[in-house]
């Protein structure tokens, strides 16, 4: 036999069989890992700031434009009607978000909002208007202009 012709038929008989049934053993043990997974601490979600302060105001505002997006097409995205789950997991995000995020005193300054605005995650409606309250109590504070919150589904509406 040509070595061509027992390569791949050592590829179709041996390899590849073994290569599927590990691939269903990593999926498998990601499956398992996943329903096992620790209740969240509370403290851990709703700690204190990790990151340092962020001096390059030119990144600081690339930042803030792009951490923007996200969160108001996430908001755009949220199911209509949340299950218990999926409101726990957006309101968890939201609290980690501010801990978590890049520019240490943005962080404190969003935590703050927080402690007056608690995130809104009834809906995808009460989500929306939510980020977009904040998101203008942050454009007041730097003398930036209002959104037309009234507005803010036809802007993400397509999550884009």
């Amino acid at each position: 036999m040509r070595p061509t012709i027992l390569f791949f038929l050592l590829l179709l008989l041996i390899i590849l069989p073994s290569l599927l049934y590990l691939n269903y053993s990593i999926i498998q043990t990601s499956e398992e890992a996943i329903t096992l997974m620790p209740e969240i601490d509370n403290n851990v979600v709703r700690g204190p700031v990790v990151m340092p302060q962020l001096k390059n105001s030119t990144i600081k505002a690339e930042l803030g434009q792009s951490s923007w997006k996200l969160l108001h097409t996430m908001m755009a995205r949220f199911p209509e009607h949340p299950t218990q789950d999926e409101k726990e997991a957006l309101r968890n995000f939201i609290y980690l978000f501010s801990r978590l995020y890049p520019c240490g005193e943005c962080a404190q300054e969003f935590q703050a909002i927080l402690a007056k605005h608690p995130p809104q995650v009834s809906s995808r409606e009460a989500a929306s208007q939510w980020a977009c309250a904040v998101h203008n109590i942050v454009n007041k504070r730097l003398q930036k202009e209002m959104f037309d919150c009234g507005k803010i589904a036809d802007k993400y509406k397509c999550g884009c």
